[in-house]
């Protein structure tokens, strides 16, 4: 009997040791899972065992530059030389570069950056600074936060609570954190208001947001914290009355506006924050993924001016740390990312080819009567399945559909994932080329098709 190859050997240790994310390990043990990746180059990454494959979703949504860029490995490397961390109550250049660099690049008054590790934290983050805030202006009643349903926000404890997303239940971790409110999301494909076009489900939806704020009255209401475009509910764009509409009505009671980039942001909608679509500035964003394409853990949580002002003395000051946060190796993997960004022209390229890609779900949505929706901007796209268009029906569970478009995505060569009922969220890295695009549109269609075969559509 011959001895296990290498591959078999990690897999064995991985499904022995390894917790991996969303995954159980008996189940990846039947599929033959983990996939192991050991090389990327661009959109594609090879396996262990010599394959290569196409990463739809740029890891989570967050490679953005594409893997395998040597100048960030180099930034990374040449700072590592320098110094690796930073004695407390210190600084370093990268992480002042960084900060800066972020006060240039996001709108409006939006100046002073708190950096962490990821996505989560920066959220954590702008939640507990916008709380404080409420405090040093005399208003220590203000607690509550609005988010929408069918909305992710992060998994640690706090920001669990933002938002909900269907078919990841979070009942293991109840109670849950007190003073959490929901809004309707403001998909006009499935609007829980019942509208009647997209404008219509826009206005309904900030109007919503404005009865719960005086419903709950406003001196109980901390912020409203939102993607500029949803990623839970499957890359759904507003109509253009929300932003703006919500804006005021934040204005209007004395409520924080915390807009999350962290999918959004460096140029995956096609402009550099997706906010920039709809000409609102919020008063704190929180960034990650994308800062870095992932290449090290980083974000962070920006504040406009005013807000920073109030923690600016010594005792006013906002109590709080993560011991990576401001880490200068990651700071430097960031600043260089954003550079390849900008001199590649990555975020023009999410423009051009996110509209070349939208147009081609479009052509399979022609052919396939299972897609209901094809929705999204830039690089940040989905396409929603559904078992009648016209009652926007969902499959029924022993259809097996999810699992069964699963296999046929990998069988076709692409990293893709479908979920809930029944979403195909694609968010590639901003260098894809056309060609790209229509190879992995090729694969969907013979999923798609196969799909359609075996369930008896």
């Amino acid at each position: 009997m011959s001895a296990p190859s290498e591959t078999e050997q990690l897999r064995q240790l991985a499904l022995d040791h390894l917790w991996m994310h969303h995954a159980g390990w008996d189940q990846m043990a039947r599929d033959g899972e983990p996939l192991i990746v050991v090389e990327g180059r661009g959109l594609r990454v090879k396996d262990a065992d010599g394959n290569w494959w196409i990463d739809v979703n740029g890891g989570y949504a967050s490679v953005n530059v594409g893997y395998g860029r040597e100048e960030i490995a180099q930034a990374v490397y040449e700072q590592m030389c320098r110094i690796t961390y930073f004695p407390q109550r210190t600084t370093n250049p990268p992480t002042i570069r960084l900060a800066a660099r972020l006060a240039e690049l996001t709108p409006g008054g939006l100046s002073r950056a708190f950096l962490v590790s990821g996505g989560s934290e920066a959220n954590e983050t702008a939640l507990k600074i916008a709380r404080a805030c409420h405090r040093r202006r005399g208003e220590s009643g203000r607690y509550k936060v609005i988010s929408r349903r069918n909305s992710y926000h992060g998994a640690s404890g706090g920001v669990l609570w933002m938002g909900s997303v269907t078919g990841v239940p979070r009942s293991d971790y109840e109670p849950a954190f007190p003073g959490m409110l929901y809004a309707p999301q403001p998909n006009y494909y499935r609007c829980e208001l019942g509208s009647q076009n997209r404008s219509e489900c826009a206005v309904r939806c900030a109007k919503a947001i404005e009865q719960l704020i005086v419903f709950h009255q406003p001196e109980t209401v901390a912020a409203v914290i939102a993607e500029p475009i949803s990623s839970g509910a499957g890359a759904v764009v507003p109509g253009d009355e929300y932003w703006p509409m919500v804006r005021d009505i934040c204005s209007k009671y004395g409520v924080i506006l915390i807009v999350d980039e962290v999918i959004t942001g460096f140029g995956r909608t096609g402009k550099l924050f997706a906010i920039d679509h709809f000409g609102v500035v919020p008063d704190i964003m929180t960034v990650a993924k994308g800062i870095s394409s992932t290449y090290l853990p980083l974000g962070a949580a920006i504040a406009d001016r005013e807000i920073a002002n109030l923690f600016a003395d010594d005792g006013h000051h906002l109590r709080h740390v993560f011991t990576s946060a401001g880490h200068p190796v990651a700071a430097a993997a960031g600043l260089k990312n954003i550079e390849i960004l900008e001199q590649d022209r990555m975020i023009d390229n999410a423009a051009t080819v996110g509209c070349y890609f939208k147009d081609r779900l479009r052509e399979l949505q022609e052919r396939h009567r299972i897609i209901g929706d094809v929705r999204g901007l830039g690089l940040m796209l989905c396409v929603e399945l559904v078992a009648d268009r016209q009652s926007k029906a969902s499959f029924p569970e022993d259809a097996k559909v999810v699992e069964r478009l699963n296999a046929g995505f990998k069988r076709h060569g692409l990293l893709l994932r479908a979920m809930g009922e029944v979403l195909v969220n694609m968010s590639p890295p901003l260098c894809i080329t056309t060609v790209e695009v229509d190879e992995i549109i090729s694969g969907i269609d013979q999923t798609l098709s196969d799909v359609t075969r075996d369930i008896g559509l």
